[in-house]
């Protein structure tokens, strides 16, 4: 029965403020008495209304219960004390103890420090935050959800009064940049890096004017010559010194010049001229076909062409129409890409001096143009379904790239991170720009190794930018998923070769393919597994399909002539799959003895240990094993707290991707590890659920740079 009571107060309220908005007064006058209502109406010793200003400004309007004199002098910030955390994040406040809170703001000039308790929610209408209401209690009061719902209802009704203009000028509102829950949104991070910037949207579309054609040779004519501009374009854009870098970008890109140049696509065409359409709606139908087709399809390289190929009809729409030859818009010197998907060509037609970070609605780790934007040291995030309806464009943006968000419109306290985060950023590369040609050794003299893990050559390429030991983990499924077909050994020799060029005397440990589980071949009918993760995948599939192996196999012997060659099996669950493997790579190894072709200097062997029952066997493996790799999950040596717990424990060789070798680096340089050793093992035995914090007490302590 309390309930239907309070809701029945609440009815009450709106009604007597609906009454109170239908009147002739000024709005100021309406808002005044506004306030006064709420107070009384939910026993409250105070209630006062914020507006927005210029700049992020939230301004005392109205208030019962605080001194007078205040409105329209007191200000806070947008982020500053409980009223601008509200407007901030958009979200309500309902504190019994407000001075405790940390965000607490005391302006002497309010009176409201004998008021204990706090209620505040954000007045907001499309989209937009307008400002706070909010009431106060003298005593400690636990505001309840209902009370919090209805204050909520409240501010609804008086974002109305605010939209009339009457109070805060529109063009002044339209200045501000504060919006609900400041848009924080979760991705998957495709490339990290954090980056601030202006929303530029990505929303390629010609509009084609004529469909019917007057003379179909005419239309041929004009399709042969956009072609031909078009094929020149790309010419001169992956001519770019930026771009030059042997890696998968640049097979990325050379793949999608020679798809601009398909003969069947062309062809396909070239036929809708001649049925009578002119050459923009040719175009367009032979790509509604192929959409059509291609819809449903979940392929992740299938849907890679599609894009590739929503690319290359849109640039060549743009020959046709003439539109590619307009000047370009002036766009921010901050540019963040927002988009549904692109191809890699698209990426390069803005200017990379300005460009600063890409956003996408789909995008995989994969996909071309994460591969592009790799290259480029741009950060990406990726899978934010939706984002291009929720961003206007010039919108202030902060993308996170290490930790997958993007703050859309982001509040003055979120902006002031993300400056600081980039400032610290900034003296943290230098710092380890410093150490890049000292060893990673110990201060006790420890030498330890520090190597990268890479899926990419791009990432090989890293080895002399961050002067790694070698590739700890080199996996080369990543080639292998993003073909359209099965490479045969030719391909992967030129691969292998390629990298370790790159290597030079650096060790490379290639770890054959692990396929299975979510890493799916386009080209690879694995049929059901009830268990991919641990079931049919890595060795087991290799194993029953021995020529997969073989070939693999073959490709990196041939590649390793006369040089090292470190192969390493994934997923390995009994001694007996380990034989089978290295009686293929001992056979392999014979077979190009007699073929005369030239012998790796010397080759090494070795195991995963990632499945558990392999640990029931660990003995007899040593004895066949040249080396043990242990997986780590979430990549844990690449942070440092938890690379000095590595280290503690014994371990000397850590694997990581290129960003983490300098944090890494100057971590090692900075611990004594025979003391940590003596530290840890008294923890051993520890009951703690965790000993993160003790490992930083730690750090602290002895000077450990984390």
């Amino acid at each position: 029965m309390a309930e239907v009571a309070g809701w029945t107060g609440s009815r009450r309220l709106l009604k007597r403020l609906r009454d109170v908005m239908a009147t002739e007064a000024t709005a100021q006058d309406r808002l005044d008495r506004i306030v006064r209502l709420i107070a009384a109406d939910m026993v409250a010793e105070v209630c006062s209304a914020y507006l927005l200003r210029a700049g992020e400004m939230l301004e005392l309007f109205a208030t019962e219960g605080l001194n007078p004199d205040a409105v329209h002098k007191t200000r806070l910030r947008v982020g500053e004390g409980l009223v601008g955390d509200i407007a901030a994040h958009a979200r309500p406040l309902a504190l019994a103890d407000a001075w405790s809170h940390p965000n607490f703001a005391y302006r002497p000039e309010t009176g409201e420090d004998i008021y204990q308790s706090l209620m505040g929610v954000p007045i907001q209408r499309g989209g937009r935050v307008l400002g706070v209401l909010a009431v106060q209690n003298r005593t400690s009061r636990a505001y309840t959800d209902e009370e919090v719902e209805t204050l909520e209802t409240i501010a609804m009704v008086l974002a109305e009064l605010v939209a009339t203009g009457e109070l805060v000028d529109p063009a002044e509102a339209q200045g501000t940049q504060v919006e609900i829950a400041q848009r924080r949104l979760e991705g998957v991070r495709l490339n990290g890096g954090l980056a601030i910037g202006n929303a530029v949207l990505h929303r390629p579309r010609i509009t084609i004017r004529q469909m019917i054609a007057e003379d179909p040779k005419a239309e041929l004519e004009r399709l042969r010559g956009a072609v031909t501009v078009m094929h020149t374009a790309l010419d001169h854009m992956l001519a770019a010194d930026d771009l030059a870098s042997t890696g998968e970008h640049r097979e990325v890109l050379e793949t999608y010049r020679m798809f601009a140049e398909d003969r069947g696509w062309l062809n396909r065409i070239r036929e809708a001229i001649r049925t009578g359409l002119t050459a923009e709606a040719a175009v367009q139908k032979v790509q509604n076909d192929m959409r059509a087709r291609l819809r449903e399809v979940t392929d992740p390289y299938l849907k890679e062409r599609l894009h590739d190929l929503e690319d290359l009809t849109n640039r060549l729409l743009a020959h046709l129409s003439g539109a590619i030859a307009e000047p370009p818009v002036m766009l921010p010197d901050d540019m963040v890409l927002v988009a549904r998907s692109m191809g890699p060509a698209e990426l390069l037609d803005y200017d990379r001096k300005q460009l600063r970070a890409l956003v996408l609605e789909e995008g995989s780790s994969t996909s071309h143009v994460a591969i592009v934007a790799r290259a480029l040291d741009i950060p990406v995030v990726g899978r934010i379904a939706g984002v291009l309806d929720r961003v206007d464009p010039n919108d202030a943006i902060v993308v996170d790239g290490d930790n997958a968000q993007v703050f859309l419109r982001p509040g003055e306290d979120v902006l002031q991170s993300a400056r600081e985060n980039l400032r610290v950023r900034a003296e943290q590369s230098a710092r380890y720009e410093a150490l890049k040609a000292l060893p990673a050794i110990t201060r006790d003299g420890e030498a330890v190794s520090l190597l990268l893990n890479c899926g990419l050559m791009i990432d090989v390429s890293s080895l002399d930018a961050t002067n790694a030991a070698g590739v700890g983990l080199y996996r080369t499924e990543i080639a292998f998923m993003m073909r359209a077909t099965y490479p045969d050994v030719a391909t992967q020799t030129q691969l292998y070769s390629r990298i370790l060029d790159l290597a030079g005397d650096r060790p490379v440990t290639f770890r054959t393919l692990d396929v299975g589980g979510d890493k799916v071949l386009p080209y690879f009918n694995a049929g059901i597994d009830e268990n991919p993760a641990m079931g049919w995948r890595a060795i087991r599939i290799a194993l029953d399909r021995p020529a997969v192996l073989s070939h693999q196999l073959r490709a990196m012997i041939a590649a390793a002539a006369g040089r090292r060659l470190v192969v390493m099996f994934p997923m390995i669950a009994e001694v007996a799959e380990f034989d089978q493997a290295r009686a293929i790579l001992d056979a392999e190894l014979q077979r190009a003895a007699r073929s005369g072709a030239g012998a790796p200097q010397a080759v090494r062997v070795g195991a995963m240990l990632e499945v558990p029952a392999l640990m029931w066997q660990t003995k007899a493996l040593l004895e066949r094993v040249d080396f043990l790799s242990m997986t780590l999950c979430g990549e844990m040596a690449s942070r440092p707290i938890e690379a000095l717990a590595l280290l503690g424990i014994g371990l000397r060789s850590l694997s990581m991707p290129p960003a983490a070798i300098g944090a890494v680096k100057m971590m090692t340089r900075s611990l004594d590890v025979k003391r940590l050793a003596r530290f840890l093992d008294r923890l051993i035995d520890s009951p703690q659920h965790s000993l993160r914090e003790m490992l930083r007490a730690y750090a602290r302590d002895h000077g450990v740079a984390l």
